[in-house]
């Protein structure tokens, strides 16, 4: 089976968010499950700046927006310590700037034109090189025409018309919206803007056009999969999903567990293990003296590292903190986000000197600290289409705090007396997305902190979790192989994806 893995950005050559650790990571692990992978992606101004190894290759090609031809180059390198080719494709006009997308969260104006040329470039490229590609896996709106051209512009292609394509939606806000004259710059024809393909009421969406001509689509987890049919989670692309429910997968994100492991982490100040749990200790009594808070063993420390908006559900936070900080207990955050929060908690942390740390900044070597030193790892978000840190969390014994809502919902399983009888627990969870149920939530996992040995029990539950790549790269290879049978079966599956890839 050959795969190629198309995306705007990849771990270690361009990152803005959660999609270039996915990219830079699956490929690994497809290889290994004897998957023929690949990568493709822009070559951004950092890419040249990374430090890899590049090889320019000899061919250009030539993609027409409107009334101009662009060309550009095609270069090539590796993902470090694999085999696994990525091609990079080079339009100094477009790509040779400081930022992926856009500066101080403005996009870039000509955004519409640089991924028309990326989406169309990527299949010239499978063409100019003769590339063996049985499945193109694009990711989020910026390849989301590449279903498209394939069914559209290029069906008659002998290269590229045959090619199955599976469209996986990262975060469904994201959707590639583009004034309705922009319509031309893609060589698309204009039937094809109406409400059912490409039109979203009255712009041009990149996304719908994957999310309506992708063979297959996929998303970050299975509850965030049946969330967005909904009008609450759909961000008005609901009809679409619901539509295409039996063609959608929810697939987790995987834990690099070589990173983020406390038995080899070696940015924490001791590793340890769900057998020999000293070395938490260790790490909690570390970050307490390194947040400058009371080395209190006993005391339980709640860490958070996250964006400070009100998606991670700091507007339902913000209005309990004098509560939380009322009980016997430590709270250390980290991240950054909307000014009104960064002063509201360097506020906090001035009025709780003892009991509240914060860092408005971001800091790996903290991150991994915090993670490993915390009890609890608090995650109250109003939506999480996957999430990675409550997966980082039960990998390091920090029982996770969260809302059931998307990934979070798939990944821990709520403290009751039920769950724990069966030993499944893994975390507190709390449905209604108010603050009266985060305080509650909190304080049940306190009461919980004083029975030692349920704790102990709850921790080793926790960091005995399977959220590897391999169990992931293991789901989308299902995927692959569904999406391609579907495919040749003139887009008519034998089956629903409930029963090739488990309920969704």
């Amino acid at each position: 089976m050959n795969v190629m893995i198309v995306t705007p950005e990849a771990v270690p050559f361009a990152k803005t968010g959660g999609l270039a650790d996915v990219a830079g990571a699956l490929p690994r692990y497809l290889g290994n499950l004897g998957v023929n992978v690949s990568l493709v992606m822009p070559l951004y101004q950092n890419v040249a700046q990374s430090g890899e190894k590049l090889c320019k290759l000899p061919p250009a090609v030539k993609v027409p927006i409107g009334d101009k031809v662009f060309e550009g180059s095609i270069w090539r390198s590796f993902l470090p310590g694999t085999r696994v080719p990525v091609y990079f494709i080079d339009q100094k006009e477009f790509y040779n700037r400081p930022e992926l997308y856009g500066v101080k969260g403005k996009d870039y104006t000509d955004n519409c034109q640089r991924f028309v040329f990326f989406c169309r470039a990527t299949l010239e490229l499978i063409r100019t090189l003769g590339l063996e590609v049985d499945l193109l896996h694009a990711n989020d709106w910026q390849t989301g025409l590449i279903p498209v051209y394939i069914k559209t512009l290029y069906v008659d292609d002998t290269s590229v018309g045959r090619i199955t394509t599976l469209f996986t939606v990262h975060n469904l806000a994201y959707q590639g919206l583009f004034w309705h004259w922009d319509m031309p710059l893609t060589g698309l024809p204009w039937e094809l803007f109406n409400w059912t393909e490409l039109e979203f009421y009255g712009k041009l969406s990149f996304l719908k056009g994957g999310l309506t001509f992708a063979d297959a689509l996929s998303t970050v987890s299975k509850q965030y999969a049946r969330e967005i049919q909904t009008e609450e989670y759909g961000c008005g692309m609901e009809g679409v999903l619901t539509q295409r429910r039996d063609s959608l997968f929810g697939i987790m994100n995987g834990v690099d567990y070589s990173v983020w492991n406390p038995e080899v982490d070696e940015l924490i100040p001791a590793k340890y293990s769900a057998s020999d749990l000293s070395g938490k200790a260790q790490c909690k009594a570390h970050l307490q003296k390194e947040q400058k808070l009371p080395v209190r063993p006993d005391v339980p420390l709640i860490g958070c590292i996250s964006r400070l908006v009100d998606q991670k559900g700091f507007d339902i936070l913000v209005e309990v903190m004098d509560d939380i900080l009322g009980f016997d207990l430590e709270f250390v955050l980290l991240g950054t986000g909307e000014p009104k929060y960064h002063k509201l908690f360097s506020e906090l942390a001035k009025k709780y000197r003892s009991k509240l740390a914060v860092n408005i900044t971001f800091d790996n070597l903290l991150a991994h600290l915090i993670e490993a030193g915390s009890d609890m790892y608090l995650m109250p978000s109003a939506f999480e289409p996957c999430g990675l840190n409550q997966t980082y969390s039960l990998k390091y014994g920090s029982v996770p705090i969260v809302r059931e809502t998307g990934g979070l919902k798939d990944t821990i399983v709520n403290v009751t007396d039920e769950t724990l009888e069966k030993g499944t627990a893994t975390g507190f969870s709390f449905r209604v997305y108010k603050s009266a149920a985060l305080l509650e939530t909190i304080k049940r996992a306190l009461g919980f902190y004083t029975r030692k040995s349920g704790w102990n029990r709850l921790v080793q539950s926790c960091m005995s979790q399977d959220w590897s790549w391999e169990r992931s790269a293991r789901e989308y290879v299902d995927v692959y192989k569904w999406t391609l049978a579907h495919r040749a079966r003139g887009g008519r599956a034998v089956g629903t994806p409930r029963e090739k890839v488990g309920s969704q």
